[in-house]
């Protein structure tokens, strides 16, 4: 078959389950022929492994009518046996070949973002849930990444459950540097990384920490990811409010989030919606331990290797965290089960399964 993988999110905030899939199917597959779709700026930033792989650039944004329009001619021109969404932004009316989508989780569906326009966020989030009815329906089978994902796409959308193929995600070991976060030597500190966006319960987590500085006035909170508004935000909050020792690291490398995760007291996962929580298995793979919330995804991900709390109590949230602190016996327990836990996921499976699907939808050449 001739396979062509919209991969137009690989170096975005989720693009390391695209990239990862892209990467184990060049290891697992030299029977079919594979088009990646790279934006322009990620073209050069991607080399094929597997001479069967070949990259085209694909040059239309998501929400757009490039993307309707100029999009779908391009896959049409094309000629694929199957095309591969890898999120559900896509040509809604391309129907000239069959189509997976992986359908990472319904978070835009419920969840508004303060740093866009009221009123046209409204509009688009309108437009954003007739897209996920339309493509759960007219694509010949969805993935998602989390039984919670599947059952919570079936009663939104009211898909066949058969439908449905879950294909968990996995942790990688993360390139070990000399690269430490200057702002954090020599301090005892918990963290988080990620996106700052309101169903991220970042506001909770830092009213948690100036709960948890009473007891313990030299521990820091490292908020690590990419500054924007939404972090801009945080930071007026924190300095409002008088709360020390919170550290807006920005952006960081590979290298310093594993010296993060290896070096950090706590890793919390205060979130109100996910599809997977990949960085608490990247945090277990690492030897942190865990305080995860209770929602959505978190519990099938994380199993009994986490601590977990009530993602809508301030106090729950720093309890769950004090908990560790204070216990070593519970720290060193949860570094075990995590490091354990994190076993029984795997890249290469996720990939398996995912070839399976292409090779039962895909139309034979």
């Amino acid at each position: 078959m001739k396979i062509v993988i919209d991969a137009r999110t690989l170096r975005t905030s989720t693009g390391r389950y695209i990239e990862r899939l892209i990467h184990y199917l060049q290891k697992i597959d030299n029977k079919n022929d594979y088009v990646i779709l790279l934006k322009p700026k990620d073209f050069d930033s991607w080399q094929p492994s597997n001479p069967r792989f070949k990259k085209v650039i694909c040059p239309y944004k998501e929400y757009t009518f490039a993307e309707q329009i100029g999009f779908k001619k391009q896959l049409e021109s094309l000629h694929p046996d199957l095309v591969h969404f890898a999120m559900v932004q896509q040509p809604v009316w391309y129907n000239s070949s069959p189509v997976v989508t992986t359908m990472q989780d319904l978070t835009t569906v419920r969840f508004r973002n303060p740093d866009k326009n009221p009123v046209v966020f409204w509009i688009k989030q309108q437009i954003y849930k007739w897209v996920n009815k339309k493509v759960a329906k007219k694509s010949s089978h969805i993935i998602t990444i989390s039984n919670f994902v599947k059952n919570d796409l079936i009663k939104f959308t009211g898909v066949n459950p058969e439908k449905i193929t879950v294909t968990l995600e996995s942790a990688d070991e993360l390139p070990k540097g000399n690269e430490p976060v200057d702002e954090l030597i020599g301090k005892k500190f918990i963290m988080y990384i990620g996106r700052p966006t309101p169903h991220k319960n970042l506001r909770r987590l830092i009213d948690a920490f100036a709960l948890l500085q009473k007891k313990y006035p030299d521990l820091t909170l490292a908020l690590a990811g990419k500054k924007d508004s939404n972090y801009a935000r945080h930071e007026t909050y924190v300095n409002e409010h008088g709360i020390k020792n919170v550290v807006f690291t920005g952006f960081i490398s590979d290298e310093q989030l594993r010296w993060m995760y290896e070096n950090t007291a706590v890793y919390c996962f205060p979130s109100l919606s996910e599809g997977f929580g990949l960085p608490g298995l990247e945090a277990m793979l690492h030897g942190a331990p865990v305080a995860s919330s209770t929602a959505t995804c978190l519990p099938e991900t994380h199993g009994d290797a986490a601590h977990y709390f009530d993602p809508f109590s301030v106090e729950d949230i720093a309890k769950s965290i004090d908990d560790i602190l204070s216990d070593d016996k519970l720290r060193n327990e949860l570094v075990k089960k995590g490091k354990k836990h994190v076993k029984t996921f795997s890249w290469q499976r996720m990939a398996e399964q995912t070839l399976a699907v292409y090779e039962k939808y895909g139309r034979k050449s």
